[in-house]
């Protein structure tokens, strides 16, 4: 039996879903979130499924530049979150979110069809907006982290 470095793909898996999720921050502190029909429409961080025979970095990478058209640096694991059949997404999914917060020297952002629209704003501005709950804890833990570094 061959061993095949093929993306695997696991709309129907039995298993949990390993994903990478970026908080993405440009040169002004902001940060980066979608509005995306998956999530009922609320806003959300770019992010997508760890294929097989990718590591965890180089799958958040290729998220951002397939929803986004953004280069990231200065990648840093924030948290994981536990995704368990939440109705908050359009499938019922047990998703294992691997957060990470990162920068991009560029704002200017090309979505692509997982989302329908995206803002640049502070952190703290991001928690009035319409977020899915694994976003803002994302956010939260970016706010903490930040006062901690002052």
């Amino acid at each position: 039996m061959a061993f095949s470095l093929e993306p695997v793909h696991l709309s129907e898996s039995r298993y949990p879903e390993p994903t990478a999720g970026a908080l993405i921050q440009d040169p002004e502190g902001r940060i980066l979130l979608l509005k995306s029909h998956k999530f009922n429409d609320l806003y959300t961080i770019p992010g997508g499924h760890i294929e097989l025979g990718e590591t965890t970095e180089e799958a958040l990478r290729r998220e951002v530049r397939e929803e986004t058209g953004l280069e990231i640096y200065d990648v840093e694991f924030l948290l994981y979150q536990d995704f368990v059949y939440d109705d908050s997404f359009w499938k019922k999914k047990h998703f294992i979110f691997l957060d990470f917060a990162c920068r991009t020297d560029c704002a200017e952002v090309e979505i692509n069809e997982e989302a329908q629209e995206y803002v640049w704003l502070p952190p703290e501005a991001a928690l009035a907006l319409p977020i899915d709950r694994y976003t803002a804890r994302a956010v939260e833990a970016l706010v903490a982290r930040r006062r901690s570094n002052k």
